[in-house]
């Protein structure tokens, strides 16, 4: 539609235009007014289709771009009932409708709600329609314009949009499920054989220490720091074990597996953590006692890389229905626009999991007032189990 066009309509309503149209086909062999032709030209060159019928529902006005969507032309159309163009199952309920409207004194409106309006063109079809109306009356009587706007395309682009979101979510789930799976693993991996031979050699280490020759000093020495390396490498190895997957979040569950985390947070980054775990400890599903895991380690981890905080809280309630997560810390703070950055992954991993889950999450941060997480996530019944 020109731009034009749509102010056009609503200086002049629609429903004035289609009865100034409707005179001229009522009196052919009067010479039309400028005013008169110049409506009718904009009518005729509407990309929306614009009908006009009288309190009888008798179609009036019916120009091309209706011809269009309801495949049926305008001689064929003009003289008959709109019920024509309208599905059977809803023919009984548009004269009431109408009439409605009509008491309201209402010049115009959108019809249908939220709801899309369902057209019925010649073929027998069935299409989406977005629909406004509007009425007009003077003393031959009462008129009423329907513009239309064909939505078929646009809702079959909308449902393709919405079937590619659904496998994007799906693959994204397979994903981190997979990863988990993965992580798990490497972790045992290395939990059970590395640390395993990592063990052993210390044990073989001290063997051959304890079989040196008393005045081997150098020896000594070159043991001693042999079991210096081999401890800090039994302590990376179970850092890096726990970072993947603490062996405590399967075994003890995700409340204790938490409280380690923030501990473990606390001395690795000299940071003090405040944790507050709610009375009511329940045992949740697999996935979502990681995604909770996940979420907490996740912002524990941001604030440790871009904060510069001297302070992080942790509350973690739990309940039969939802899961509520609430950080916040006491660091530099940041903008909006910053946290919404490409770059932000630690952020955006926590809405991708917080989104598969179906739960909310909120944000808020300002610089110098640190930054507040709040992610709540729904609990279904078949995932919980109260503990005894």
């Amino acid at each position: 539609m020109p731009p034009v066009l749509p102010s056009l309509l609503l200086a002049l309503p629609c429903i004035a235009v289609g009865y100034a149209l409707a005179r001229l086909r009522q009196r052919p062999t009067r010479t039309p007014a400028p005013g008169e032709t110049r409506l009718y030209g904009i009518i005729q060159s509407a990309m929306e289709a614009i009908i006009t019928v009288d309190a009888s529902q008798t179609i009036i006005i019916f120009n091309p771009a209706a011809e269009r969507i309801f495949l049926c032309p305008a001689t064929d159309a003009i003289g008959t009932s709109l019920n024509r163009f309208i599905p059977l199952r809803f023919r009984h309920t548009h004269p009431q409708d109408l009439a409605r409207f009509g008491r309201t004194g209402v010049s115009e409106r959108q019809m249908g709600g939220d709801r899309k309006v369902t057209g019925l063109r010649a073929n027998g079809e069935e299409f989406p329609l977005e629909a406004s109306i509007s009425q007009w009356e003077d003393e031959h009587g009462k008129l009423y314009t329907v513009q239309l706007r064909d939505v078929t395309e646009r809702e079959r682009a909308n449902r393709e949009l919405e079937a590619s979101r659904n496998e994007l979510t799906r693959l994204s789930t397979a994903i981190q499920n997979i990863r988990e799976e993965e992580k798990t693993h490497i972790a045992r991996e290395l939990h059970d054989d590395l640390g395993q031979s990592l063990t052993a050699m210390k044990m073989g280490l001290s063997l051959l220490e304890g079989m040196l020759p008393g005045d081997a000093a150098a020896a000594r020495a070159q043991a001693a720091s042999l079991h210096a390396l081999i401890n800090a490498t039994v302590g990376s190895v179970r850092r890096i074990a726990s970072n993947l997957r603490p062996v405590m979040l399967d075994d003890l569950g995700l409340f204790a597996a938490v409280e380690w985390l923030a501990q473990d947070f606390s001395e690795r980054y000299a940071i003090e953590t405040d944790v507050h775990i709610g009375d009511e400890q329940i045992e949740l599903g697999h996935e979502l006692t990681t995604a909770v895991f996940r979420i907490v380690q996740e912002a524990f981890t941001n604030t440790a890389r871009h904060a510069g905080a001297t302070r992080i809280t942790l509350r973690l309630a739990c309940d039969a229905r939802q899961c509520r997560i609430d950080i916040r810390d006491n660091g530099v703070g940041t903008t909006p626009t910053q946290m919404a950055k490409a770059e932000s992954f630690g952020l955006l991993g926590i809405r991708e999991r917080v989104r598969l889950l179906g739960g909310a999450l909120v944000l808020h941060s300002e610089p110098g007032q640190g930054f507040h997480l709040v992610a709540t996530l729904p609990i279904t019944t078949d995932i919980v189990q109260e503990t005894s």
